[in-house]
């Protein structure tokens, strides 16, 4: 605990009587230079409790002793109280600037004397002990928003799983779901990019991007609820078996209820969207709200021409493939359903990528095969 007073003086009388003043009161310690005052305050720096400092000796006077005090950050914790016997304006504003607490004035008043050096002792040893609390809360506050972020991280990664998961028991019900997966969770990764860095009004950000392509894993998670006969026909469905199958998004949408709770809003509301909405489309004649225009959030948008494109390329049990350019062009002239001028914008943008990967990923296949 800081309890010392430091007396700096070169005349003796004035240390003596200064520390007759103060001695019932503090420990007190005394330098007759400036040279053994800033070697006291080296060795009891957390043990001062104020220095009663003269500016005027030889060698190294008091202005010295401040700027070393001011260089070293002593003058945070250290007050100093300036002994003089004539103050000068310009003296005291220069005392003032660097860091002096307050002025001892001779002849001394040992009333003052007393009053001053206790207010001031009291102030310092009020402002230190705030200073450590503050001190010791910012430091909690960082322990605690470290352990916030780790448990973030874990919430974020627990998402992940949770949409993994749903993934895999959509690519254990359907044979072609694995690899579609991977491939639309890829395409809406390239097409979502371009539309954050040509189109900042949809306010995507790489953060956003990670949780849609996480979650477009998700977009066919309602055919676990289709029968087999209208998911695995092996030739194209009827007008009744088409509407069933298109009840996925809508029966996806009630497997996600089952598992609200569990994640984060964020993973949770898209997740929501993508599954509902992926078939909507921008004229209004998707399905299953009929939403039109920029009511159909753009999570969804991605992942609705991601997945388009993907059927389009990809062999399925009641077709083969179409070519890449096929593909491109049945999108564009709204084929298979009208989107967005901007996303289309963007498609046509990022042609060259999608069907690089799609030879990156159509190789991959063949070579595990």
């Amino acid at each position: 605990m800081r309890s010392k007073v430091l007396i700096v003086d070169d005349l003796e009388l004035n240390r003596e009587m200064l520390s007759a003043i103060l001695e019932n009161d503090y420990p007190i310690l005394e330098a007759d230079s400036g040279k053994k005052a800033i070697a006291m305050i080296q060795k009891y720096q957390e043990e001062i409790a104020v220095v009663l400092l003269d500016l005027i000796m030889p060698e190294v006077d008091g202005f010295m002793v401040l700027e070393v005090m001011r260089n070293q950050s002593w003058l945070k914790t250290i007050p100093v109280l300036v002994i003089t016997a004539e103050s000068k304006a310009e003296v005291e504003s220069k005392c003032f600037e660097m860091g002096v607490s307050d002025f001892i004035k001779k002849p001394f008043d040992n009333a003052i004397v007393r009053n001053r050096v206790k207010n001031i002792v009291d102030l310092f040893l009020y402002k230190n002990n705030l200073e450590e609390k503050v001190e010791k809360q910012t430091e909690t506050l960082k322990k605690q928003y470290k352990l916030l972020v780790m448990q973030a991280e874990r919430l974020k990664e627990s998402n992940v799983r949770i949409i993994d998961i749903l993934g895999t028991v959509v690519e254990c019900r359907n044979l072609e779901s694995g690899e579609h997966i991977k491939r639309v969770k890829s395409f809406t990764r390239i097409l979502a990019e371009q539309m954050m860095n040509d189109y900042p009004e949809y306010g995507l950000n790489q953060e956003k991007i990670e949780v849609i392509v996480s979650a477009s894993a998700l977009h066919d998670i309602g055919k676990i609820a289709i029968p087999d006969n209208i998911l695995l026909k092996p030739a194209r469905l009827t007008k009744d078996e088409y509407e069933y199958m298109k009840s996925h998004t809508t029966r996806g949408c009630e497997v996600l209820d089952n598992v609200e709770g569990v994640w984060d809003e964020t993973y949770s509301k898209i997740s929501y969207e993508i599954c509902r909405h992926h078939h909507e489309r921008y004229d209004g004649k998707g399905y299953p709200d009929g939403l039109a225009g920029e009511e159909i959030p753009i999570s969804a948008q991605l992942v609705g021409l991601a997945d388009a494109y993907d059927a389009l390329v990809s062999e399925r049990v009641y077709k083969s493939a179409y070519s890449e350019d096929e593909a491109f062009h049945m999108i564009v002239s709204g084929e298979c359903g009208v989107f967005s001028p901007k996303l289309l914008e963007c498609f046509r943008r990022v042609k060259k990528k999608f069907e690089d990967l799609n030879h990156e990923l159509k190789k991959k296949q063949e070579e595990f095969r």
